[in-house]
């Protein structure tokens, strides 16, 4: 048992990391990162192989990449069902992908959570850094936090956006991942990352 537990484990690391890896693509695709900076031209050639011939049947709308998306679902989907099946337990196909639609979203939520921490942290420190690292930080976190700028005025230079997105994105985790891992099962929760 504590085998298929590690195993378990250890599947469930490399699927999330993968998983992150697309989902990192599809957030420089909605945040129109610019793509000649090395890391997303290396994000984008990690993933081409398997993320340009989905996009032959699901080509981005907008600034939506649906392939990465449903290839981050799928990818998340795959190692929840083989954790289980290393754990010997079972749930049904419809758990399973809402347990990877709950994960991307998780996915996605950690990762604004993070960029925004990173976001902060460098306003402080290198406010003008321009490492690709930093400017690929502020690219993606630019358009949560600019429709919240937009609403609430900044007080004495002190700009309170990163909170209130902080709030939203504690919400939406809490809320809509919830609500999503709830539906998927007990078994599927467990692998979400809640």
């Amino acid at each position: 048992m504590g085998m298929g537990m590690g195993m378990a484990s250890f599947i469930q690391l490399l699927f999330h990391l993968a998983t992150f890896v697309v989902v990192l693509r599809f957030l420089l695709h909605l945040s129109k990162a610019d793509y000649f900076n090395p890391i997303t031209q290396g994000i984008v050639k990690a993933t081409n192989p398997v993320v340009r011939p989905l996009q032959t049947v699901l080509r981005p709308y907008r600034r939506l990449d649906l392939a990465s998306l449903v290839l981050a679902i799928l990818i998340k989907s795959l190692g929840i069902f083989l954790a289980l099946q290393l754990m010997g337990e079972l749930a049904g196909i419809g758990s399973i992908l809402i347990g990877g639609v709950a994960g991307v979203i998780k996915t996605i939520l950690d990762l604004y959570f993070f960029a925004l921490i990173i976001s902060i942290i460098l306003s402080w420190v290198a406010p003008q850094a321009a490492h690709p690292g930093a400017l690929l930080v502020y690219q993606i976190t630019e358009p949560l936090l600019a429709p919240v700028r937009r609403l609430i005025p900044s007080l004495g230079g002190l700009d309170l956006s990163p909170i209130f997105v902080f709030l939203g994105i504690n919400l939406v985790s809490s809320v809509l991942v919830g609500i999503l891992a709830q539906a998927a099962g007990l078994p599927v929760a467990r692998f979400i990352g809640m």
